[in-house]
């Protein structure tokens, strides 16, 4: 079957929008003619912006659905507007009920829901489940796409940095003091749970051995990483470069494209620096590598050396810090290998 307006649900986090990414060139790819729509929150949005394999991009302001008023006067308004592009597919890569209530509120007549679907939006779309359901969830996505007959014989992820995000992004460096032409190595202290930080502490000594390397280490990260960046400063020898809360995301994604590597634990700017084909080292405790690592065989995978290792636990419940076991030599030797 050839399908002409294709609408994919992807809203949030930062990670799990680039995770999709392989699926809207997949289709491009199968379906060239096809208009391929994506409905996205905001935080995201500028993942997907200058990519050749999205047409258009619908923002879903989530902050105007949480009250019942706020649910009632949009939400007609917000269903109207899919309903005028005659979608013939709806593809939720979300799997909650928010995702599958846009998927239906498309009117698209074929739904699907990729497998690992939960809050029952299975009941909304066909569910599908192929042979990387155990699999890394790039793959579970892909599954989506190969069951709508697309060959995947390369897994990309298109992020199209601009010529003027790239200046921007370069100009922003130079006002912290980081020429992006000198060898620099890029550090992602802050995470969605307390239980995936490496502690700021060890990020300061490998900063420390980065400099007496002649790299530059640079810290990166949104508002909320201010604190931690601040301790990582605190106690090294040699102040870091600070780019926390400075850049967008796509000059965030060109800041690490020309780094020497990232480091950093299970968290949206890691997969972003594995979108632009940055050496990743990734630190992981409580979560699994094998669904949420970075994707591919080239990056570092360092695992806390714990019995409890893959918990899923957001905060410790014998209050430690699993992600300390992970030595600053480990590290930093992963770098350098």
């Amino acid at each position: 079957m050839t399908y002409k307006n294709i609408l994919i649900v992807k809203l949030s986090a930062i990670g799990d929008v680039i995770h999709a990414l392989p699926v809207a060139h997949a289709l491009k790819q199968t379906y060239p003619n096809a208009r391929i729509t994506w409905v996205v929150e905001k935080p995201a949005y500028d993942l997907l912006t200058n990519n050749p394999d999205i047409d258009e991009i619908i923002i879903f302001d989530k902050p105007k659905f949480k009250s019942l008023i706020g649910l009632l006067t949009n939400g007609y308004k917000f269903a109207r507007e899919l309903k005028a592009y005659n979608f013939d597919l709806a593809i939720d890569l979300q799997g909650l009920f928010k995702s599958a209530a846009i998927s239906y509120l498309s009117g698209a007549p074929k739904r699907l829901v990729y497998c690992n679907a939960r809050e029952q939006s299975h009941l909304v779309g066909q569910r599908i489940c192929g042979e990387h359901e155990q699999g890394h969830v790039v793959e579970r996505y892909l599954d989506v796409a190969r069951h709508l007959g697309c060959k995947v014989n390369q897994v990309l992820f298109p992020i199209n940095i601009t010529e003027s995000e790239g200046q921007k992004s370069e100009a922003i460096a130079n006002h912290a003091g980081l020429r992006l032409e000198n060898p620099y190595v890029v550090l992602a202290p802050g995470t969605n749970w307390p239980s995936k930080c490496w502690p700021p502490t060890h990020f300061a000594k490998l900063a420390d051995k980065l400099y007496d390397d002649n790299i530059i280490p640079v810290i990166i990260g949104g508002p909320s990483d201010k604190r931690l960046a601040q301790e990582i400063i605190a106690n090294t020898g040699v102040p870091p470069v600070d780019l926390t809360g400075k850049t967008s995301m796509k000059q965030l994604a060109y800041i690490i494209k020309k780094s020497q590597a990232f480091v950093g634990g299970d968290t949206g700017p890691m997969h972003l620096a594995v979108a632009v084909s940055t050496k990743v080292v990734a630190m992981f405790g409580p979560t699994d590598p094998q669904r949420n690592g970075p994707y591919g065989d080239e990056h570092k995978v360092l695992l806390a050396l714990v019995p409890c290792q893959g918990c899923w636990k957001r905060i410790c419940p014998q209050g430690d810090n699993c992600m300390s076991t992970i030595s600053v030599d480990k590290v930093y030797e992963n770098i350098s290998d």
